[in-house]
């Protein structure tokens, strides 16, 4: 008996080129698992498990049916991909293990390198802070990044906030786990040129999956 060809249905294949705008081609190719947006069913597990959920402009499967509906500034410019705290309680719990936290986190660059996030929006001012002061040494400065927060919005402002911490920052003092003198350079990785190398290979990598030559 002969036995006909078998043919793998990938998940681009499983929806039709009418229902697949523009923008959804752009998460599809630009965001980390994006091909998965399609996916969502629209349930609404991932809103009612979320911490901040309440708090949310958007939640997880309304951003979803929105880049399914080509609203692409509406989508970029929104707050809510910014709200994720990487609990996973969306991904654990989403009937289709749709990689929910992941997604939003890759919209939230996406935005970024395009420049359709606020300068002043919080979360994205402490990532950015972070992988630049990560990067510089290997390690984080902890003091650097401290500085780096509370003087956000003025020399007054960081004053006050400095202040209004001053317990804490004593207590991590005590505790060895903040030194005054890191303001003076602070600890690093001993093979700088080894994590420059790391970094680049990962950029080459990921750059290689989405098709960019570097």
């Amino acid at each position: 008996m002969q036995t006909l060809p078998t043919t793998k249905v990938t998940t681009s294949d499983a929806t039709p080129a009418r229902y697949r705008n523009q923008f959804l081609r752009e998460v599809e190719a630009h965001v980390e698992d994006g091909e998965w947006v399609k996916m969502c069913m629209q349930c609404g597990v991932c809103a009612g498990s979320c911490p901040l959920g309440p708090q949310w402009e958007h939640t997880p499967q309304k951003i979803f049916m929105m880049i399914r509906a080509g609203k692409r500034e509406e989508v970029l410019k929104s707050d809510a991909m910014w709200m994720c705290t990487s609990c996973y309680n969306c991904m654990s719990r989403c009937p289709r293990k749709l990689p929910i936290t992941h997604i939003m986190h890759g919209i939230a660059r996406h935005a970024h390198n395009l420049g359709f996030t606020p300068r002043a929006q919080p979360t994205r001012h402490f990532s950015v802070l972070f992988w630049k002061n990560c990067i510089k040494n290997g390690r984080l400065n902890e003091l650097k990044l401290t500085i780096g927060l509370y003087f956000r919005d003025g020399l007054m402002a960081g004053i006050k906030q400095g202040w209004d911490m001053r317990n804490v920052a004593l207590g991590l003092v005590l505790a060895k786990r903040l030194n005054p003198f890191e303001i003076f350079g602070g600890h690093g990785c001993k093979d700088h040129k080894g994590i420059a190398a790391m970094l680049k290979r990962a950029r080459e990598i990921e750059g290689q999956r989405k098709g960019v030559v570097h």
